[in-house]
């Protein structure tokens, strides 16, 4: 069979205060133009749906459309599973009826034991856990980490292998040798450990997994992180965003790119700089800003937004200079002055103006009156 493989939709994020649920309603547009062009036998959402657990009404009415289209106008199986993001009790309501429409959500580890047979292949749909869940399921206090919860849990999924099937574990975690490499992620801490061991998964012919955004997180021709269909923080602006198109036999994997409708731009330069030059860049797009001038500008974000309207972050150059304070006792008897003076040295990288020394003289000696 031949299903596509998508994780981390994020339902309801917005990046820095800017909605992107019209930018989502678009990414979701090309994942179903995809699994029509590659005419796939089912869909995998692995986990994270939504971006938090009590999403928005607007949030819940877009996903329950976008599953609807996929499941009950396109008439493709979905297999979907909740993620750390997701409210699994919310998410969940109204799984036992969904199955009858081949949308097969799963929320609880219980339901991850029996498998989803579709064609040549069964799923196995194992959602985010805790290892007291686990813990409490199997009867047994020894299971002390994420490592020995996923032991007992691929040995028990084991037993209802079917010989002359192919096996696809469905998860959302993080796996051992990947690496976190987006703001915008959340690590999963279960037990004290955060990483899965591959060897642990070997025996399914593919694991499709979510949580971290980066399809590039982790080279296993095997265990592949589908990555988040869109851009969602400034550390994802390099990242080439799409889905896996996965065929169990013979096994092959394709990557199918994701078109940004509005892309993150990381730009740098000086004020006058970035406003001239910016006609080359497109208006809508979204942009992290590393500021080189030394001097302070007034209202420089407002500045700037004139001509880059969704500036995500707005950074300096010079601010990366900042050191740590030496606490010592030679500090604690430097005056105001003076810890002032190095403190704009260390934060501007260099000295201050004999106007700024004024003014500063002037302020403290203010103070100093009102105080005594």
């Amino acid at each position: 069979m031949r299903f596509l493989h998508t994780a981390d939709w994020h339902v309801g994020k917005n990046l820095n205060g800017f909605d992107l649920l019209d930018d989502q309603q678009n990414v979701f547009k090309q994942i179903e133009d995809i699994a029509q062009e590659k005419k796939v036998d089912a869909v995998v959402i692995a986990g994270d749906l939504y971006d938090r657990s009590i999403p928005s009404e607007a949030a819940v009415c877009q996903l329950n459309q976008e599953l609807y289209q996929l499941n009950l106008v396109d008439h493709l199986p979905v297999l979907a599973i909740s993620g750390n993001h997701d409210s699994a009790a919310r998410l969940g309501t109204g799984a036992d009826w969904f199955a009858r429409e081949s949308f097969y959500l799963n929320t609880t580890l219980e339901a991850a034991f029996h498998p989803v047979t579709i064609a040549d292949t069964e799923f196995f749909l194992l959602p985010f856990f805790g290892i007291q869940a686990v813990r409490n399921y199997f009867g047994d206090d020894k299971i002390r980490n994420v490592n020995d919860a996923m032991t007992r849990i691929v040995q028990e999924m084991q037993k209802s292998f079917s010989t002359d099937k192919h096996h696809v574990l469905v998860a959302h975690f993080f796996a051992a040798g990947s690496e976190r490499t987006a703001d915008s992620e959340t690590l999963i801490e279960v037990g004290g450990l955060s990483a899965v061991a591959t060897a642990t998964l070997a025996p399914f012919d593919y694991v499709a997994l979510g949580h971290l955004h980066n399809r590039d997180a982790l080279h296993d021709d095997r265990i592949r992180y589908s990555g988040s269909p869109m851009k969602f923080s400034v550390s994802e602006a390099d990242q080439e965003k799409g889905v896996w198109i996965v065929d169990t036999a013979p096994f092959k994997a394709e990557w199918v790119p994701l078109k940004p409708v509005h892309d993150i731009h990381k730009i740098k330069g000086a004020f006058a700089d970035l406003v001239a030059n910016s006609s080359q860049y497109p208006q809508d797009d979204f942009y992290d800003v590393e500021l080189t001038d030394h001097e302070r500008i007034p209202d420089v974000l407002n500045k700037l937004r004139e001509h880059y309207p969704k500036i995500v972050s707005l950074h300096r150059t010079h601010a990366a200079r900042q050191i740590a304070l030496d606490h010592t006792q030679a500090r604690r008897k430097q005056s105001p002055m003076e810890l002032l003076t190095d403190f704009y040295q260390q934060t501007m990288g260099d000295n201050m103006t004999d106007q700024q020394v004024k003014w500063a003289t002037d302020t403290l000696t203010a103070i100093n009156g009102e105080e005594k």
